[in-house]
């Protein structure tokens, strides 16, 4: 087979986009500014016959032409790595615990990837097992494709392409905080960790009203009605109205201020269907 070559060019609507085989990227502006890789598949023609609408999904933010030409490459060359490994794939009903499997795929020797109607992962044998670090391993053998998956691309790392063992250290950096800091003796900082940053934000506010839901006030103009509890504790809930400009959820959570917003007392009339407190 010979080595596929992306082509670059520009759509009927002047966005920079890109193909190779059956793929296809468009690099879209954002609102805010900057851009995202949108995909498409099986487009025919030129460049100049597609526009914005031929393109789905979010594949990933790039500050512009370098960016998105680097993103494109990095996915070829995974496409190169992945036919390169041989992995072997069959039809196959197989029970998981997602369900019934629909297919499977042979990544090496104990080591098969099940997808099912809905959902899928990996099964590794107990022999490859053992080699998955202790704080990741999975005691039956059984790693759902989210997240888990990436205990065994670590793992076995030549059983998977570049992206896949970035992805994988990606995933368990920002999941597994605790797991990945013992691994590769190393402590994360503030931004480096989904999870950890959620902890310390969840420890910083644990006295704080934090925002669980939020409506628009049709009665209220310019006014969200939220219902807050404190920290994660939501056994006492209550419910304020915030300024539409000033209500900025953020990572984890909008942190109401009680001496700066109004309360609304129980009786009040709600947007939320039912409320109580």
């Amino acid at each position: 087979m010979s080595a596929l070559v992306a082509a670059y060019g520009r759509t009927a609507d002047n966005l920079v986009a890109a193909r190779y085989g059956d793929d296809a990227y468009a690099m879209v502006p954002k609102r805010g500014g900057g851009f995202f890789v949108a995909m498409g598949w099986h487009l025919q023609g030129h460049f100049s016959d597609w526009n914005r609408d031929n393109f789905f999904s979010h594949c990933g933010d790039v500050a512009g032409e370098d960016g998105f030409k680097a993103h494109v490459e990095e996915a070829l060359r995974h496409k190169r790595e992945k036919a390169a490994l041989g992995r072997q794939s069959q039809s196959l009903r197989h029970e998981t615990p997602w369900g019934t499997a629909q297919h499977a795929e042979t990544y090496g020797a104990g080591i098969v990837a099940y997808s099912t109607a809905g959902h899928g992962g990996f099964h590794v044998a107990p022999k490859a097992n053992a080699r998955i670090h202790p704080a990741l391993r999975a005691t039956d053998g059984w790693y759902e494709e989210d997240r888990a998956w990436a205990a065994i691309a670590l793992a076995f790392g030549e059983l998977f392409t570049t992206m896949e063992r970035k992805s994988a250290r990606k995933t368990i950096r920002n999941a597994q905080p605790d797991a990945y800091e013992a691994i590769f003796t190393t402590t994360l900082t503030p931004g480096e960790s989904h999870a950890k940053d959620r902890r310390a934000f969840q420890a910083a506010n644990v006295a704080n009203w934090i925002v669980g839901s939020a409506i628009i006030l049709d009665e209220r103009p310019g006014f969200t009605e939220v219902v807050a509890s404190v920290g994660d504790q939501h056994q006492e809930r209550r419910r304020f109205l915030i300024p539409r400009g000033e209500y900025e959820v953020g990572r984890f959570g909008f942190v109401v201020d009680p001496a700066r917003y109004e309360e609304l007392p129980d009786d009040a009339p709600s947007a939320f269907i039912g409320w109580r407190r």
